[in-house]
């Protein structure tokens, strides 16, 4: 998944590693691109060893912009090539059970206003029908092993549940909207509605920590 981020951030402007990065915890969020610059340099060099990107030059940045311990490497500029945009292209068309993972998921839909009608329909289900089983499943613990659980171990299952029974809800409206023809909604402010964005972290409203039972 690193591979179609990269690609697809090129496509958008060359830039160097430190960018990439950074434009990488803008693009999919900090905890999706928690990536060290050992994994992103390798992967860069596997790139351009394929062809698909290339070196463009240095780019003049200050020293406070330089990464530690990357020297040169935090200058290099990379474009993406003619074969990478290719590359870029057939990875955006693909929607197996790997697009339907969290990372796979989420690095594919921060793409998704490139990727054809078709593709992000199948993404879209396939990730429903992945969250309706982890629901599903959170549902059957919770079922069956209550009296067995401490307060905190119930508290993260009921979480865990509230957030799956969100994302379904999310994933079920934006299924509606590209049925229909129509983007994904957004605010006055060019923001997406709460319940257009994927849930958040943070308490869960089905069980709050108010209402946590007590130990016997």
């Amino acid at each position: 998944m690193l591979e179609l981020a990269i690609l697809g951030l090129l496509q958008e402007s060359p830039m160097h590693g430190y960018e990439l990065r950074k434009e990488l915890a803008t693009k999919l969020g900090a905890i999706r691109a928690a990536i060290s610059y050992g994994t992103l340099y390798p992967t860069l060099r596997r790139l351009q060893g394929a062809g698909w990107i290339t070196e463009a030059g240095e780019a003049v940045v200050g020293a406070d912009e330089v990464p530690p311990l990357t020297s040169r490497r935090g200058r290099v500029v990379y474009k993406i090539t003619a074969e990478g945009k290719e590359r870029f292209a057939d990875l955006l068309a693909q929607a197996g059970p790997e697009t339907y993972d969290d990372a796979g998921f989420g690095v594919h839909f921060a793409f998704f206003a490139r990727t054809d009608r078709a593709t992000r329909l199948r993404i879209l289900e396939g990730r429903r029908r992945k969250v309706e089983e982890r629901r599903e499943g959170l549902r059957d613990v919770l079922a069956r092993a209550t009296e067995r659980l401490d307060a905190y171990t119930l508290e993260l299952q009921r979480h865990g549940l509230d957030a799956c029974e969100r994302e379904v809800r999310w994933l079920e409206e934006l299924i509606a909207n590209e049925r229909s023809g129509r983007a994904p909604a957004a605010d006055a402010a060019g923001s997406p509605p709460v319940e257009d964005s994927p849930p958040p972290p943070g308490p869960s409203r089905t069980g709050s920590t108010r209402n946590m039972p007590e130990r016997p």
